[in-house]
């Protein structure tokens, strides 16, 4: 029964999924490429028509993608490979067998994924002018996240299945406290450790514009280790900007196409949005959700560890604890799905809460709503994003929603 279950949910999550990329494709012929008032004079038709192919074109490789490696992955779910690979690591070291059963579906994902990601890089990116990655860059960038995430994976893994087996029945406690304690770690020293690992961070040089930040960060207030200038370009031409870091690594990261496509009163305004993401305590308050959503999972997964119905369902005949641990996030993956639309509204409400300051810091909504223009066109994004798509997918609100909201306030 519960199988049953599980293929309901995972195939009805998946169908949901394509309906919502195709409604969101859809929607864009609806306006036949009539130009928004808002962005009249900023673009023309052939222009818009060039932004609506983009969403097109990432929307028809988005349908492939998610048809065969959900596909795969059911595949590799039901067909016996994961009870077969659990009965050979029997006798093996319980930390290796989990590393080696975590690793086996993993590096089948990853295997099916790749084609997909080099399509999008070296075709459709490239195809829009975007992609400035050499092939060398691409697969050194591939091999630099794949220790990184093989290191952290193997660490973390194997230090929750010694929790598992010697922590007794407050294990999860303890597990909980140390994986919060590494994501508040990991968000302190990415800026710091990890970025530059991929990218060059140097500090803003334009005396001007370093001028206008200086006053612009006194006057809120704000504390901040710096402001960096980070060579995307190397890699593509989209347009960026963001804050990362916690306490003393806080910073602000301005991707150098920005820097070159905006004026100084518009690099201002993304400025001031980004300190308005801290002066609102939003990086707090998402790990505070994070800490308390991982809290539930897992007590949730200390409750299923051991509930043989969940094993039998798979097609396991043994119950090792590494298993366990993967069957609960096969399970939980069709529910974060349906959970994704609460995870994008409060995003949302944040980046409406940062807008909110950067039109109080700038004390005019003029240039952020320039700057916001300036990003939808160079980027190509979506004008028009179908309600239910952005629902389940944006983070931000729609930009003409944005801009009617920041006119508004003036």
């Amino acid at each position: 029964m519960l199988i049953v279950v599980y293929l309901v949910a995972y195939l009805l999550s998946t169908s949901l999924g394509l309906i919502i990329e195709w409604t969101n494709a859809r929607n864009l012929r609806r306006y036949r490429g009539e130009v928004p008032g808002a962005f009249r004079g900023i673009i023309d038709e052939n222009e818009l028509k060039k932004m609506d192919r983009y969403t097109i074109d990432k929307t028809n490789l988005s349908y492939v993608e998610t048809v065969i490696c959900r596909a795969i992955f059911l595949f590799v779910i039901l067909s016996g490979l994961l009870p077969w690979l659990a009965g050979v690591l029997e006798d093996v070291y319980f930390v290796w067998a989990g590393l080696i059963f975590f690793a086996v579906p993993g590096l089948i994902g990853a295997v099916a994924d790749l084609p997909f990601e080099y399509y999008h890089l070296f075709s459709i990116e490239e195809k829009h002018g975007f992609n400035t990655l050499t092939r060398k860059t691409w697969l050194t960038d591939l091999f630099k996240s794949l220790l990184i995430t093989v290191f952290i994976g193997i660490f973390l893994l194997s230090l929750l299945l010694l929790m598992i087996q010697y922590a007794g029945g407050s294990w999860w406690v303890w597990a909980w406290l140390i994986f919060f304690g590494f994501q508040i770690l990991m968000t302190m020293i990415y800026p710091t450790v990890i970025a530059p690992i991929f990218n060059k961070f140097i500090p803003l040089e334009n005396n001007e514009l370093s001028e206008g930040i200086r006053c612009l960060v006194e006057k809120e207030g704000f504390a901040i280790r710096g402001v960096f200038r980070m060579d995307a370009a190397k890699r593509s031409r989209h347009t960026n900007a963001y804050l990362s870091g916690f306490g003393k690594t806080k910073r602000i990261v301005l991707f150098d196409t920005l820097l070159e496509a905006h004026d100084d009163d518009e690099i201002l305004a993304v400025l001031a949005h980004e300190i308005g993401h801290s002066k609102r305590n939003h990086i707090k308050k998402q790990l505070f959700i994070m800490g308390l959503s991982s809290l539930i999972l897992f007590y949730l997964i200390s409750k299923m560890i051991s509930w043989a119905p969940m094993y039998h369902a798979f097609g396991f005949s043994v119950m090792p604890n590494y298993a366990g641990l993967f069957l609960v996030a096969v399970l939980w993956e069709p529910l974060g799905f349906f959970l994704s639309p609460v995870a994008m509204a409060v995003s949302r409400r944040f980046e409406r809460e940062a807008d909110r300051v950067a039109f109080n810091a700038m004390e005019t909504a003029q240039p952020l709503v320039r700057a916001l223009k300036r990003m939808a066109k160079d980027n190509l994004s979506n004008l028009r994003p179908h309600p239910l798509y952005v629902r389940f997918n944006h983070s931000h609100p729609p930009l003409l929603e944005r801009i009617r909201t920041l006119e508004d306030m003036s």
